[in-house]
């Protein structure tokens, strides 16, 4: 037990499955679906919402009298993978009648493929793009830039990097949702992938990621070196933190 929690005190950051652009398609999207419904059962979209929400009605609320139609809360999901925060974001906000376009992007096509189908199958109203968003400039024209599980592929100066790159393409805030590094989130990544999915990738990815993940601690700091201001980090179950980074605006 002893030698388990020494070795969760520092990151410790290796090549996922998922990762590997030549990974077959059908395991991939068989990995894809799998994290879906963990995503699913995690409540990834449901982390998120209450910010998009409250947002969205602060644009409804700045709207003119005048002008019969609301103001629109656009939103980038960066490395969206099989997108399914976006489409359970879009639908909600469809059922809720707030006014929000979402678009993903992820540097596998064949993930943007995934995302595309499902979106269509689900009836989500969401547009997709092909980015690197390590490498390539950020779309330009959105209130919210977040990003959900991704963080943790990142070495230290690559998620300052993006954080700060976030900060500038967003007009109104930065969010992002993912994993804490604890001995909980490790026991939890290892029996969660393997009741909720049959997918060796995941099974496989799902620890090597909480082991490469932040501490609230650690995060924090990265925030701070990438500059957001008026941020907030909170804590969310199951062993995952949600960072708010409000940018002209009042939280």
């Amino acid at each position: 037990m002893n030698n388990k929690k020494e070795a969760l005190q520092v990151r410790h950051r290796e090549p996922e499955i998922m990762d590997q652009p030549d990974l077959d398609r059908d395991r991939l999207d068989y990995a894809l679906g799998g994290l879906s419904r963990l995503n699913r059962w995690s409540g990834s979209a449901a982390k998120l919402w209450p910010v998009l929400r409250d947002l969205a009605m602060q644009s409804q609320r700045a709207d003119s009298p005048t002008c019969p139609k609301p103001v629109t809360l656009r939103i980038l999901d960066l490395a969206t993978g099989a997108g399914d925060n976006p489409i359970r974001l879009a639908l909600k906000a469809r059922k809720e009648n707030l006014s929000m376009y979402f678009a993903g992007c992820d540097v596998n096509p064949r993930s943007i493929e995934f995302a595309s189908r499902r979106a269509q199958e689900a009836g989500a109203d969401v547009d997709w793009l092909v980015r690197d968003v390590l490498t390539d400039e950020l779309p330009s024209g959105y209130d919210v830039v977040m990003c959900s599980l991704f963080m943790h592929h990142l070495n230290n100066d690559q998620a300052v990097c993006l954080l700060g790159r976030m900060w500038q393409a967003a007009s109104r805030a930065v969010v992002v949702c993912d994993l804490v590094r604890s001995r909980f989130g490790l026991w939890l990544a290892t029996a969660a992938s393997r009741i909720l999915t049959r997918s060796d990738v995941v099974h496989t990815d799902g620890p090597i990621s909480v082991r490469a993940a932040y501490t609230i601690d650690e995060f924090a700091n990265i925030v701070n070196h990438a500059g957001l201001l008026e941020n907030r980090i909170w804590r969310r179950w199951p062993a995952r933190f949600l960072l708010v980074a409000h940018k002209n605006a009042t939280p």
